[in-house]
């Protein structure tokens, strides 16, 4: 690794005791930049915040427009391409403030967004996350599919959140306008304690990308540390998740990356029954694909769970500390029945209605 010597923040060697960092990784989004980091270096107070780019080994010429069109921002290059988690990762060994935000370089930010959650977490220690309302940039009166209003899951690791379960998307009418304690916060917009995202380990290199912050947050929550929302802090972000049709290879990290988190996560009283139940699960998802004639998808499902049983043995040793130290077995956020049964058996299509 070259970071340090690549490692440009004059910003921060001018004023060290700055408490927050922005850091947006980047890689090969000089578009994405050019329209949305206007907003993040207009509404991140110079005083006390610093914008960061964390660069994953871009071909382009994104690092050249920075230094250009926005000199005020700090730039970590990494030497390669590392995958939204361990990019991450290996930014925040350059990050000493007490606050850091992971911010998606297709985020549009507004006025006052850095101060709820930060007063949220300078209030009570034990909140170790925070997210603020994520509204969809494209649509700006719905939320957006990644976080919404903030992150739950059913015991068979069925993600969701406070407007929004599965595919459908809620309008924000403000009717998610309260804080709320969530299982986990969105990665598009993550606020989180420094110290403790290096303590935790960071988010899990092995996922590269997809549900990787699900993964922190929940080993988060299962060591007594809070996830809050703040949804009088406001952001919109384009994201993709809304396509109806996923990639195959969005279909097989998601799948194989969830099969994972479950295996590393879930107490053992509940480990075979999950397990057993996804197995399921899983092949009805991969006959679905099948019938609507997405051949490549229903392919993905099978090649997760091929991938998920090989990687599973490496996985121990990660299970047994995560088991370790769990200080809070039974998540008040992770709900108890199933969010497919619920929602396709009993129609319930909104957060209010589980």
């Amino acid at each position: 690794m070259k970071t340090n010597e690549n490692f440009q923040l004059s910003t921060l060697n001018s004023q060290p005791n700055k408490r927050l960092a922005v850091v947006i990784l980047n890689w090969n989004g000089r578009a994405l930049m050019e329209e949305f980091l206007p907003s993040v270096v207009a509404y991140t107070p110079g005083e006390w915040a610093d914008v960061i780019v964390a660069d994953n080994g871009s071909t382009d010429d994104s690092i050249e427009m920075l230094k250009e069109k926005f000199p005020t921002v700090g730039i970590i290059q990494l030497d390669k391409n590392y995958g939204f988690a361990e990019g991450y990762n290996q930014a925040l060994k350059q990050i000493s403030h007490e606050y850091t935000v992971l911010l998606n370089s297709d985020v549009e930010v507004t006025p006052g967004w850095l101060e709820p959650p930060v007063a949220a977490m300078d209030a009570d220690r034990t909140i170790a996350g925070v997210q603020p309302k994520i509204r969809a940039q494209r649509n700006k009166e719905y939320f957006e599919y990644a976080g919404a209003a903030g992150g739950y899951m059913d015991r068979y690791g069925y993600p969701y959140c406070r407007g929004r379960v599965l595919h459908v998307i809620e309008k924000d009418s403000g009717q998610y306008d309260t804080s709320a304690d969530l299982l986990w916060a969105t990665g598009a917009c993550l606020f989180i304690r420094t110290s403790i995202y290096k303590e935790a380990g960071g988010l899990d290199a092995g996922f590269f990308a997809h549900q990787e912050e699900i993964d922190l947050c929940w080993r988060l929550r299962s060591r007594g540390y809070r996830l809050v929302c703040t949804p009088s802090s406001v952001v919109y972000h384009v994201g993709g998740a809304t396509l109806n049709v996923e990639s195959p290879r969005k279909t097989f990290l998601n799948f194989r990356n969830n099969l994972l988190m479950l295996y590393k996560n879930l107490p053992e009283k509940d480990l075979k029954h999950v397990m057993r139940v996804r197995f399921w699960l899983d092949y009805i998802a991969a006959a679905k694909f099948l019938l609507t004639g997405h051949y490549p998808n229903a392919r993905a499902v099978y090649e997760a769970r091929k991938a998920f049983h090989e990687l599973k043995p490496s996985y121990e040793p990660t299970r047994l500390e995560n088991l370790a130290k769990t200080t809070l077995p039974d998540i008040p956020e992770l709900r108890k029945k199933s969010l497919i049964f619920a929602f396709y058996l009993q129609g319930k299509k909104k957060f209010t209605e589980l």
